[in-house]
């Protein structure tokens, strides 16, 4: 933050008052003040500070304080003004109200992760992408992955930290805070890289938050994004990710977009187009009338590429006895699954049916 910013905010208040107006870093140091004197001093007062908590203002004997921030011990600046009356406050309120702005303004203007995160939450127009960029000499058109990181079994705030840690280039890389269990890093690739490089970071993500905290993560991966303006869609495909593995692939903690396949397309279909589809599948019996047994057959029957030696092999069952159970199927829902298309159909409907009940917040 540059001291000239707080400087020029105080040259312009200057003549609306004769009260020395200043402010002090989370040392004690005036860094900027109308009386020029000062700048560069310590005041020593600003360490017994007493007062309103909940305005952030505190008074000595000499002078009023207004806390820049939040109402943690530890701050960045404090505006001061001169004597502690009811003149001193409202002047102190006012100044403080004035700083922050200008601080505000700055750190967005002059701030790459404030720019970055701004972007992806979309709270800066399109148009307005390039323009920034320029400004705070950002490569705009350099490829960009972002890694949605959320923590799942417990969250610790020292998270971010670690992960800070982990990607030290702050002019390349940008690690975020989005919410309590989410963080987002945004990483430069090379131009040519290979998708198992990005699974690889992600594992280095899981396993280091593993080892560290002792948190376990899922982790959400985008497409590239080739110009920053990509930024926010690749940020929504990362949650997308996470949010449909979570049905489709709950034993997976890294989930790449480009892999989700069919699951994309039903996790975005309306609920009551699911539901129409599965009436219609299952006409002559619901597809509830399946027992777990012979659901576990089925989804047996698809991991072996319905070849019926392998998986009657695998499930240490005779062959004969695998095709009995699968003309049971056949009888009860009219699907033959030793059939492509009634596979591929039945394998349609058991996914659009978990999605169903992860909506519903069922169990399958």
């Amino acid at each position: 933050m540059s001291n000239r910013i707080f400087q020029s905010v105080i040259i312009q208040m200057k003549d609306a008052t004769d009260r020395t107006i200043g402010v002090v870093d989370h040392q004690g140091f005036v860094v900027a003040c109308s009386e020029l004197s000062l700048i560069g001093s310590y005041l020593d007062e600003i360490q017994g500070l007493s007062g309103d908590i909940s305005d952030q203002i505190f008074t000595t004997p000499e002078r009023t304080f207004k806390l820049l921030g939040g109402l943690d011990s530890q701050f960045d600046y404090a505006v001061f003004v001169s004597g502690h009356d009811s003149m001193a406050r409202s002047i102190c309120i006012f100044a403080a109200v004035a700083m922050g702005e200008a601080k505000a303004n700055y750190e967005e203007k002059h701030d790459k992760s404030t720019f970055i995160k701004n972007i992806i939450s979309d709270n800066i127009l399109p148009g307005d992408v390039y323009v920034r960029a320029k400004e705070l000499h950002f490569s705009a058109d350099v490829p960009r992955v972002v890694f949605l990181v959320r923590q799942t079994d417990k969250t610790d705030v020292s998270a971010i930290e670690v992960l800070q840690n982990l990607f030290p280039d702050r002019q390349h890389d940008f690690v975020l805070s989005i919410s309590e269990t989410d963080l987002v890093l945004i990483k430069e690739m090379p131009q040519n890289f290979e998708n198992a490089e990005l699974f690889s970071i992600a594992e280095n993500i899981e396993q280091t938050m593993q080892r560290e905290l002792v948190v376990r993560t899922v982790i959400g991966i985008g497409t590239t994004a080739r110009h920053l303006r990509e930024l926010a869609s690749r940020y929504k495909e990362a949650q997308v990710a996470i949010e449909v593995g979570k049905v489709f692939d709950d034993n997976k903690s890294i989930i790449h977009y480009e892999n989700l396949g069919l699951g994309r397309i039903i996790y975005q279909l309306p609920t009551t187009l699911c539901e129409m589809f599965l009436g219609e599948v299952f006409k002559k019996n619901p597809i509830e009338s399946l027992d777990q047994e012979t659901l576990f057959t089925i989804n047996k029957f698809f991991e072996n590429n319905l070849n019926v030696s392998e998986t009657s092999r695998k499930l240490f069952v005779h062959r004969n006895t695998l095709v009995y159970r699968l003309e049971k199927i056949k009888k009860l829902t009219g699907l033959d699954l030793r059939e492509f298309d009634h596979a591929i159909i039945f394998k349609v409907a058991l996914m659009v049916k978990k999605y169903l009940n992860s909506q519903n917040k069922g169990t399958f």
